[in-house]
């Protein structure tokens, strides 16, 4: 058994947010069907570094999902999104806000269907305000969170993290969503719910004091390179091979041991140093005493490799059962499963409404 055995979720996304939420959702034992455009799919099949012309980030964002290739502008293929839609558990999307209402997939037409169901938006404004109608972007997500304009040196634009964080924490609080409205229905209190999820608030949520202290002293964070202003000693420091190491030495008793290591006891044993904010007062002092230490260096079929399942549950760990599947590739057993017969599926194949 794994955490998710029973839960049935429909993702209708692309890129990076719902997929990434689904496919944490599925790696703990949720049947994850993937609907997919016709002929060319999800657009992340051909992003980055491919693999016999097939993205190798798509088999490891895709892991375990079903892919159900189906023409969305058809009535005949809403209808197949209703059917299964009655028999999910949740509803994962990220198309712009209204964009659902257009397909006649609305919250009000999918709560009909099924009361148990729970319906996880994603968009970059969430699904009311002022912003809620302009395209989202984890880049712009980032920047309106405020996380880009703390990354970087002093001295330089604002920079952003190698890797599409924005989404990827959107992506994370969907999945708390998304669980806490599961456990309100499994354990009666109530039916599904709209769980919505914003880029831009993703992001702000993870800003740490940014607001109260600027709402209360005025003080706005700058960009600072590899330290952490305000806890020191933390900051990454260069290595005698013109690489960098990072070093945190921010807690009380590790920062003594920090400095007994690198043969400056004294600044370990000065009462000035013994907190946090004393530190922080002095933290070039401490940075430039740690980088001298640091500059003297220590000695020290096709197959590939992926990110294992985090996290890490003692009695139903999450699986990887398959990599990111062929388009349409679950296409004929989803539609089997839902009752159609195989005449009614060649029929739907031959209109261009499944794939």
């Amino acid at each position: 058994m794994t955490a998710l055995s029973g839960i049935r979720v429909i993702e209708i996304g692309t890129l990076i947010a719902a997929p990434f939420a689904a496919r944490l959702l599925g790696e703990f034992g949720a049947e994850v069907i993937k609907i997919e455009t016709l002929g060319q799919g999800d657009p992340l099949r051909k992003w980055r570094k491919l693999h016999e012309g097939t993205s190798l980030w798509w088999y490891l964002q895709s892991r375990n999902k079903k892919s159900l290739a189906l023409n969305l502008k058809s009535a005949e293929g809403i209808e197949i999104v209703k059917q299964l839609a009655e028999s999910a558990d949740v509803l994962i999307e990220n198309l712009r806000p209204g964009a659902l209402e257009k397909l006649g997939l609305g919250w009000d037409v999918l709560h009909a269907l099924n009361p148990k169901l729970t319906l996880v938006r994603i968009s970059g404004y969430g699904q009311s305000g002022p912003y809620r109608d302009r395209p989202g972007f984890g880049a712009i997500g980032e920047a309106m969170g405020g996380i880009r304009y703390t990354t970087g040196n002093s001295d330089s634009p604002p920079a952003r993290v190698g890797v599409s964080l924005g989404d990827s924490l959107a992506s994370m609080h969907a999945v708390m969503g998304a669980l806490m409205s599961l456990l309100r229905v499994k354990t009666g209190q109530g039916d599904g719910q709209v769980v919505d999820v914003s880029l831009a608030e993703s992001v702000f949520n993870v800003m740490e004091s940014l607001v109260p202290e600027y709402a209360m002293l005025g003080h706005v964070r700058e960009r600072s390179g590899g330290a952490l202003p305000g806890i020191a000693p933390s900051n990454t420091y260069p290595t005698a091979d013109g690489g960098y190491v990072v070093i945190a030495g921010n807690s009380d008793p590790i920062f003594k041991r920090l400095m007994n290591a690198i043969g400056r006891a004294d600044l370990g044993d000065d009462p000035a140093f013994a907190h946090n904010d004393g530190r922080a007062a002095q933290s070039d002092l401490l940075d430039g005493a740690i980088s001298a230490w640091s500059t003297q260096q220590l000695p020290g079929g096709v197959e590939t490799k992926m990110p294992g399942v985090v996290p890490k549950l003692s009695e139903t760990p999450g699986v990887i059962n398959w990599q990111g599947p062929s388009l349409g590739q679950h296409t004929q057993a989803v539609l089997t499963e839902l009752g159609l017969s195989e005449s009614a599926i060649q029929r739907l194949k031959d209109e261009g409404i499944v794939q």
